[in-house]
């Protein structure tokens, strides 16, 4: 009868190990072979890179309604990024501020979380509507200024959103 010594039983096993191991670094290799601007391109979301190149019908268009924030600002107004155009005041400077403030796996347009602190102000009766595709996401998000969180969510996207109050001019 034959024994399986130690060293017989440990080869087999070894040899699994290495293999595997050998093929972790293979794909780790192959994950870093291709620039990250190829995974942007082919995750088809847009959510690597917001700023596709090219005027074709996917690029990123919202509708900016606006209503009671006085100094001609009030009205509804489409706008297209990637290029920028469209009927907004200011669409390179709505498009820069969206994609200053869009990050991977965060929500641009993302309410105030429920149960924050915010402050008890008042920033006045403006309010918006945004509605389109961002980044190859819909778009569907309400705007006011009834508390210190909501101004805060509010001017980060001026001048997507027209300044108001305090913060006329705060940015170009």
């Amino acid at each position: 009868m034959l024994r399986a010594t130690p060293r017989a039983t440990a080869r087999p096993v070894l040899r699994r190990l290495l293999v595997g191991a050998a093929a972790s670094v293979a794909a780790a290799g192959s994950l870093t072979a291709a620039p990250p601007v190829a995974y942007a391109q082919a995750d088809g979301t847009g959510l690597l890179s917001p700023t596709r190149p090219g005027a074709g019908p996917d690029r990123d268009h919202l509708t900016v309604t606006v209503r009671n924030a006085g100094g001609g600002a009030d009205g509804t107004f489409e706008l297209y990024c990637n290029p920028a155009g469209g009927s907004h005041p200011d669409p390179r400077g709505a498009c820069a501020a969206l994609e200053r403030d869009t990050r991977w796996g965060r929500d641009v347009f993302a309410a105030p979380s429920e149960g924050g602190f915010c402050t008890m102000q008042y920033g006045g009766p403006a309010t918006a509507h945004v509605t389109g595709t961002w980044a190859g996401r819909p778009v569907d998000a309400t705007y006011d200024r009834r508390d210190g969180c909501r101004i805060s969510r509010w001017d980060r996207l001026v001048p997507l959103l027209p300044a108001v109050g305090g913060n006329r001019g705060a940015r170009a």
